[in-house]
């Protein structure tokens, strides 16, 4: 016998529900304590450039302000800190002068490099009792639904 399509609407309807709480349970359990260590905003002007270097862009104050839905005096403000940081150092671009490139340090790389290794860890932990088939449908389905989310 068919599913009754108002039964499907409910459970399509409760799978909604419950991602919503596991994403408001995410973000409460990074700021408290899974992750929490690793929220430096630094750390986020950092993923940001690393994210520009993959991807073979130029990363700016500007390009850190879209990216981490800021404005731009909130965005200068992270970059100086990641500066500080000796993180991020600032050069000028090549075929304008007038415009101010972001790129890792050493030390910047390095440290991306430790905040990789820590967050899979953390999430390795999280998983430790996951099949490998879990685990690669989960990376996929995540992956997806960030990538779906983010455009909206």
């Amino acid at each position: 016998m068919a599913p009754d399509r108002n039964d499907l609407t409910v459970d399509v309807d409760s799978h909604l529900a419950a991602v919503e709480q596991a994403l408001i349970a995410m973000r409460r359990s990074q700021s408290r304590r899974a992750l929490a260590e690793l929220a430096v905003p630094a750390f986020d002007v950092l993923d940001v450039v690393e994210m520009a270097e993959r991807s073979g862009t130029q990363a700016t104050v500007s390009s850190v302000a879209s990216a981490l839905h800021v404005d731009q005096p909130r965005a200068s403000k992270l970059v100086t800190s990641a500066v500080d940081a000796g993180l991020v150092s600032r050069v000028a671009d090549r075929a304008d002068g007038r415009r101010v490139l972001l790129v890792r340090t050493p030390r910047g790389r390095a440290t991306s490099a430790e905040l990789h290794r820590a967050r899979q860890s953390a999430c390795a932990a999280a998983m430790a009792d996951w099949s490998d088939e879990e685990r690669v449908v989960f990376a996929e389905l995540l992956t997806r639904f960030v990538s779906a989310f983010g455009a909206r």
